[in-house]
């Protein structure tokens, strides 16, 4: 099936048409951009050298004042490396000084990191990117700002000219296999399809093979360093039938995702396809399973150690993507890396202030993982009788932080109470319902008056009144919205019988789900 090869398309289609001359507009200069909130992966490289670093733009076309930027790609945007003016002679010198890195380790000093780079034209509305790798004097002749691609020469970028016949190729296979593509999912016949799917893999097999004599011929290369970061492995069984088929070319494409990419290649950072590349490694072709990704992550880690700028790139995705991760129970795999990197000092270059984030994110997910006993919880009910949550007696037990003041909560709650008159309660699932908002006469009132009036009474009703809350904080002990990680409601977390965190941070639908294929597989 044709649809077997659309990934192959969309990698071969960003490098293909991403390098096309017109830029992604941005609405003023480009900027360093994070790569998540919390932390920044634009790390500047501190690598050293002998000789300064010029690249001349020569762009007779604009106007003498006008302000040009250098930028690399990084991951999926671009950072800004240096800007400079056009002089009189429509001249500009991107040498370092207006890069703080450059300014601040010594201009002569400062080596440029082998990347793809693009220089902004005036505007910022149009680039030209070239391949850098050792070259330190670089002129860019940019002839006609109409055809910057056709046009623009490049003079010191030994590279370049490998790079710039590459990009024209490429394209070239590109829109074969784009327009293969668009006619497969238009054709009316399975002769038809059958002849666009033959003309689609014959172009992939011509792109596969052109870069194959790149990298046969120019082993050494920057280039060759890029398509590796951008080859799949085949599958060994191009048609596999069993079971026992799909899981060999599973694993035989994980062992292999990496081949030909080494972690000491700093200059395939500043590319376009290492993120990407990452990304799909760690969300879809490893198991989602929080000891398996820890695994890899420590061994990937150790490699990257000798060289700085992919370590530093690396922990700070990892940690960024698993702070708040998209699937439960991955979480654990922050913890992991808060634990063995970032407690023992092995991440010096981020601030304090973003050091303090994690910690207190760590210590917030640390009590509540997948797996681990629940935190107890020794609060009253409404009467002020104690209700310790480890005294319930269940087959399992949803622990639920609400409001009665909070719109989602009055919209589930009924829900909810639902299911459990109709099924949940007679198969022993009990319900401990925590008030989450802080102790005072106005909220109890409420409280209790949603409880009676939603006819609900029958759930373990619990909550912390002013004199336990003021002797936790005497005893410096955490408090339930810390244990567990309640920032919003209603949060809900279901419990086995032994109290054991099984599921957390649900939906109502989740949590019926969850259930439902519990109580299955223990009856198998």
């Amino acid at each position: 099936m044709m649809c077997s090869f659309y990934r192959l398309l969309s990698t071969a289609a960003l490098a293909c048409f991403f390098f096309q001359g017109e830029a992604q507009k941005p609405t003023a200069k480009p900027k360093s951009v994070a790569a998540r909130p919390a932390i920044s992966s634009n790390t500047t490289p501190t690598t050293g050298g002998k000789l300064p670093y010029s690249i001349t733009l020569k762009a007779p076309q604009y106007r003498p004042g006008q302000l040009v930027y250098l930028a690399y790609f990084y991951g999926k945007n671009f950072n800004l490396e240096d800007s400079a003016f056009l002089d009189n002679n429509r001249t500009a010198v991107f040498n370092g000084k207006n890069n703080p890195a450059a300014k601040k380790e010594g201009l002569n000093k400062y080596r440029i990191p082998g990347g793809i780079y693009l220089v902004f034209l005036p505007g910022n509305s149009r680039t030209v990117d070239f391949l850098l790798d050792k070259e330190r004097q670089v002129i860019i002749q940019v002839n006609d700002s109409n055809d910057i691609n056709g046009k623009t020469t490049f003079t010191g970028l030994r590279e370049n000219l490998l790079y710039l016949e590459y990009k024209q190729r490429s394209t070239d296979f590109g829109m074969r296999m784009q327009y293969a593509q668009d006619a497969y999912k238009a054709a009316t016949t399975a002769a038809d399809s059958a002849r666009l799917e033959a003309d689609y893999n014959q172009a992939s097999k011509d792109l596969n093979a052109y870069r194959q004599s790149i990298t046969k011929d120019h082993p050494t290369s920057m280039l060759t360093a890029l398509l590796a970061a951008m080859k799949d492995p085949e599958f060994p069984i191009t048609q596999p039938k069993t079971r026992e088929d799909s899981l060999s070319n599973y694993y035989y494409y994980r062992e292999h995702y990496w081949d030909g990419v080494t972690f000491m290649d700093e200059r395939v950072l500043r590319t376009p396809f290492f993120l990407p590349r990452f990304e799909r490694y760690y969300r879809e072709t490893l198991v989602q399973h929080p000891d398996s990704i820890k695994k890899v992550i420590d061994y990937q880690l150790l490699f990257a150690r000798n060289a700085p700028e992919i370590y530093k790139f690396m922990l700070n995705w990892l940690t960024d993507e698993y702070m708040y991760p998209k699937i439960m129970g991955l979480d654990a795999v922050f913890v992991h890396l808060f634990e063995k990197y970032h407690s023992k000092g092995l991440t010096n270059w981020l601030s304090e202030k973003q050091i303090e984030s994690i910690t207190r994110r760590a210590y917030f997910v640390m009590s509540n993982l997948i797996g681990e006993p629940a935190a107890s919880l020794d609060l009253v009910d409404r009467n002020g009788k104690p209700d310790p949550l480890y005294e319930v007696r269940a087959s399992y037990t949803l622990v639920m932080f609400w409001d009665p003041n909070c719109g989602h909560c009055k919209e589930e709650i009924p829900h909810i109470d639902s299911l459990y008159r109709n099924g949940w309660k007679e198969k022993g699932i009990q319900i401990y319902a925590v008030l989450s908002a802080e102790d005072n006469e106005t909220i109890r009132k409420a409280w209790t008056e949603f409880i009676d009036s939603n006819h609900i009474a029958d759930w373990h009703h619990v909550y912390l009144t002013k004199e336990m809350e003021a002797a936790e904080k005497a005893q410096g002990r955490m408090n339930f919205h810390q244990a567990y990680d309640v920032t919003q409601t209603p949060t809900l977390y279901l419990l086995d019988k032994d109290k054991r965190i099984i599921g957390k941070k649900l939906t109502w639908q989740q949590t019926n789900e969850l259930l439902k294929e519990k109580m299955k597989t223990n009856q198998n």
